[in-house]
């Protein structure tokens, strides 16, 4: 009977959640209705996608080389011009452009001139690679994660979600970047936790680990950035973003440290519910230890996480940046050429701030969650006690 009743209690819960988070995406989907207003001239012009019917004129040279522009017949695929054919200009290009080949799929841009339909290509038709890659992914956590998987996957739709329909909205209209990403930053933890560890204890104290550790993330790397004097607008593409901040009042100084609290989230999330899930599963297998043994334990399973979560910080930073080191090493720029450059130093208060947020995750989730998981034994014991 009790058995019966865990069961549906626990239905019930799902189902709220479930409801819960439908009301949120709907509220940030309403959130995200916003009058954008490009700052590019595009009437007249659109991107549609397109097929190679014929290459006119090639750009191969002896040898193999691709040189200048090749001239081709497309037809359009999309766009207010489907089914039309129209002679266009591809680029080899590094950037922009792309070798044609009959059949071939590419995106083009288009538009109208004097009642004549003028074309280049774009680049090459990737959407259905990048969308089987992101099906990949996520089946994959489905597959090997079974029901945790398919809640896992939700948190990461709802993380993008919060992202793109209620952070960028909310930063547009020029409320402050860095409290948009706290609440993008609460918002994710709540969910995806709850959804990963169900209502339980545990997942609680993941909730406020992961908040403090993020928050302590974000705190650092302003301190250091204070320190450093370096700021938000100290960023390499800091011209373009002024241009943007005077057309539309949009905070650039706060984006680096936004950017650095989002960016912390995942590690953190993952120390922090591997923590809490630990020492759930040592007071369920020995229910005598109390807060201070289980303390210890949690400092004791964060050791080894703390370097390899710090590792995962440190590299991905580096790793975003690895063109511009190579571009270091081959000018042959000198240490102290290159330890005082703005990239650089952003680069290290990233990674040591978020680094750092990892490490103290470990102490607060283990002091939270010894706590809460050693009073709710008690809350549970007494209740079993009086019922009896």
């Amino acid at each position: 009977m009790m058995k019966r009743m865990k069961l549906q209690t626990g239905f019930w819960r799902r189902l709220a959640a479930v409801a819960a988070l439908a009301a949120v995406c709907l509220g940030l989907y309403a959130v995200s209705l916003v009058d954008r207003h490009p700052l590019m001239a595009n009437e007249g012009r659109e991107f549609v996608k397109a097929r190679v019917v014929e290459v006119i004129e090639d750009n191969q040279q002896s040898g193999g080389v691709y040189i200048g522009d090749q001239t081709v017949e497309l037809e359009l695929l999309s766009g207010a011009h489907s089914g039309a054919h129209v002679v266009a200009k591809s680029s080899s290009a590094y950037l922009y452009g792309t070798h044609c080949t009959p059949n071939l799929k590419v995106v083009a841009i288009v538009s109208e001139s004097d009642g004549e339909l003028v074309g280049s290509v774009y680049g090459f038709y990737r959407e259905p690679a990048l969308l089987g890659m992101i099906a990949l992914f996520l089946l994959t956590i489905v597959l090997i994660g079974g029901r945790r998987g398919l809640y896992s996957a939700l948190g990461l739709v709802f993380t993008f979600l919060c992202i793109f329909w209620f952070f960028l909205p909310m930063v547009y209209r020029g409320y402050s970047p860095v409290l948009a990403a706290i609440v993008v930053v609460v918002a994710t933890t709540l969910v995806t936790m709850y959804l990963v560890g169900g209502f339980t204890v545990k997942a609680t104290a993941s909730v406020l680990g992961t908040v403090l550790g993020v928050l302590v993330a974000g705190l650092l790397a302003y301190l250091f950035g204070a320190l450093a004097r370096v700021s938000g607008y100290n960023v390499s593409d800091i011209e373009s973003l002024i241009y943007i901040q005077e057309q539309l009042d949009i905070q650039v100084g706060q984006l680096l440290f936004a950017g650095i609290l989002i960016a912390a989230l995942g590690a953190v999330m993952d120390v922090s519910m591997s923590i809490a899930s630990t020492l759930q599963e040592l007071h369920d297998k020995n229910p005598q230890l109390d807060a201070r043994q289980l303390f210890r334990s949690g400092i004791t399973v964060g050791h080894d996480m703390m370097g390899t979560m710090s590792n995962t910080l440190i590299l991905a930073f580096t790793g975003g940046s690895i063109n511009t080191i190579v571009l270091f090493y081959a000018y042959g720029y000198s240490r102290m050429q290159i330890v005082n450059m703005y990239d650089i130093a952003i680069e290290i208060s990233q990674g040591v701030s978020a680094s750092m947020g990892v490490v103290l995750t470990v102490p607060f989730v283990s002091l939270i969650g010894a706590q809460m998981i050693v009073r709710a034994a008690r809350k549970n014991r007494a209740e079993n006690g009086k019922t009896l």
